[in-house]
């Protein structure tokens, strides 16, 4: 049997849904990538084959992706503790 909080439920905003699932997006298509460039190193690609095509997007989004979404959850985290103590500190 669970009782409900006394404190009021504090709503979640937009630009934190926002902030939640490009984080989350961002990350996970730098795990893919990070995934397609050891397969293609692993079926034999040469060095000089990475220098085409898709391929720099490729290396590029998990070498900046991964950053950016730890950033961005730092972000979110620091936005969540600034509202949930100003809700606390309302009569």
């Amino acid at each position: 049997m669970s009782t409900k909080s006394p404190e009021p439920e504090i709503p979640v905003r937009r630009v934190d849904r926002i902030l939640a699932f490009s984080a989350l997006g961002l990350a996970a298509a730098s795990i893919l990538c990070f995934f397609a460039i050891i397969i293609g190193t692993a079926v034999g690609m040469e060095q000089k084959d990475f220098g085409g095509g898709a391929w720099p997007l490729v290396a590029a989004i998990p070498y900046w992706g991964l950053p950016v979404a730890f950033l961005m959850i730092i972000v979110l985290l620091v936005m969540s503790f600034i509202r949930k103590g100003r809700a606390a500190s309302r009569p």
